[in-house]
């Protein structure tokens, strides 16, 4: 039985543990995790109890490929906006990326100012990724020592001057560096050599804009990283995997043993080509939304294990950002909100489980980042929740995000599973749209 000091217990018929989805009281002592107890276990006088019934009580989803944008770039998101966001999606915990904000997180001192910006505005918990770059190879121990939970590069253009691609020599460079403290690479893996090749051709053609982003591009560079990693011993991860050719060759190396894992996007598995309109640069994004068949490789990635995990790569601008014209339209999907329902309608649909995408969008992510408090209903992780109900249906307006720019490439859709509450450390921190104050901590790797 849990201790004299449990103040709160969850209930629910349908909770999703490491072991499996059973009815189950979830005890909670000071923003933790106690004990997983039987249904009707008896409740220890002065707890307070939640009964969720059938709705299926979920860990709170971490996502770690979020760009905020703040500060330096705060019409286009922010922390105050983004964190409300992923409350109210189900995802208590977000790490930032390095780009799109000004200063970019590429020095200890430029990590300081962001984490500064964010503390009072996080509702949710917050980590941030390093960046690096040509030129700060120096920079990148005194970064892990800071607590960035790992370091992130493009090999083509990032898309903001601010923040620019590694080469090949570079990208050794940087990785050597990394894996000599035991860090994380986290990588863009396109090919600029393969993108310059390609046709590229401005307009509103959806078409023309997917034949600009083959899947080639991906295909190489993966290629090139994993050798990379066999090389150098080092632990690298593919960003918003989008290519389905690629999944035999990582596959393949993990067989082996290279250090390498990979994740894919709400966007990815739920959006196909054939339905993008022309003109529609919501559904923009780098790599590209790819074909159906593609999207069917993708999820059987998934089902095997080759695939990690599923995070949002929340990256939103303003509209006027979204001009008709694909090629020069901001690249990026605003899905912070919305992962949780639009992955479990395909999943559903494909006849996977909850289980399945709490250890994908859960589990596996905090997996990644090392986040060892989180990703899991047992005893002695942080008190993370999400309530679920799994069977209701919703369709996506925009008015109701609380994205600060609220162009979403789901608008109109039907999805299933509304987000009833969500949980930060055993405090409701949204609840059928009410949000609390903030509440968020910044998270530091190993602290």
């Amino acid at each position: 039985m849990p201790g004299v000091d449990t103040k709160l217990v969850l209930r629910s018929t349908r909770v999703v543990t490491p072991e499996g989805t059973r009815a189950a009281a979830v005890s909670v002592a000071d923003g933790e995790i106690e004990a997983v107890l039987p249904y009707d276990a008896e409740v220890p006088d002065g707890a307070r109890v939640e009964d969720f019934g059938d709705d299926v009580l979920l860990p709170g989803l971490v996502d770690t490929h979020v760009h905020v944008n703040d500060p330096g770039r705060t019409e286009w998101e922010g922390f105050w906006t983004a964190t409300r966001a992923a409350a109210a999606g189900g995802v208590t915990t977000l790490v930032d990326m390095p780009l799109n904000s000004l200063p970019p997180t590429t020095t200890v001192e430029h990590l300081r100012v962001k984490q500064e910006v964010a503390r009072p505005k996080a509702h949710v918990d917050v980590g941030f990724w390093g960046g690096a770059l040509p030129d700060n190879v120096k920079d990148l121990r005194p970064l892990s020592d800071a607590g960035v939970f790992g370091f992130k590069c493009f090999l083509s253009p990032s898309g903001v001057e601010e923040f620019p691609e590694l080469d090949q020599e570079q990208l050794a460079r940087s990785m050597a560096e990394i894996a000599g403290f035991g860090g994380l690479l986290i990588v863009h893996a396109e090919d600029p050599h393969h993108l310059a090749d390609a046709p590229q051709r401005s307009g509103g053609k959806y078409a023309d804009f997917l034949a600009s982003r083959p899947r080639e591009a991906e295909n190489a560079a993966i290629e090139a990283l994993i050798g990379h990693a066999r090389r150098l011993n080092a632990r690298v991860h593919v960003l918003h995997l989008s290519s389905s050719d690629a999944l035999p060759l990582i596959a393949a190396a993990k067989r082996e043993g290279v250090r390498v894992t990979v994740e894919s996007c709400p966007h990815f598995l739920t959006l196909t080509a054939e339905e993008v309109p022309d003109g529609a640069t919501e559904f923009k994004c780098c790599p590209p939304i790819r074909e159906a068949a593609n999207q069917d490789a993708l999820w059987d990635g998934l089902a095997d294990g080759t695939i990690d995990c599923i995070v949002s790569d929340h990256s939103p601008s303003t509209v006027d950002l979204k001009t008709p014209d694909f090629a020069s339209a901001w690249g990026g999907i605003s899905s912070l909100q919305l992962g949780l329902p639009a992955v479990w309608t395909e999943a559903r649909r494909r006849g996977h489980t909850l289980d399945d995408v709490a250890r994908w969008m859960s589990t596996a992510p905090a997996a990644l980042a090392g986040l060892t408090r989180k990703g899991a209903i047992e005893p002695g992780r942080d008190a993370d929740f999400a309530v679920l109900d799994p069977d209701a249906t919703f369709t996506v307006d925009p008015a109701g995000l609380e994205h600060r720019n609220r162009v979403t490439a789901y608008a109109g859709r039907t999805l299933h599973g509304v987000v009833t509450s969500t949980w930060l450390r055993g405090s409701r921190i949204a609840a059928d749209g009410e949000l609390a104050a903030p509440a968020g901590r910044l998270l530091e790797r190993n602290h």
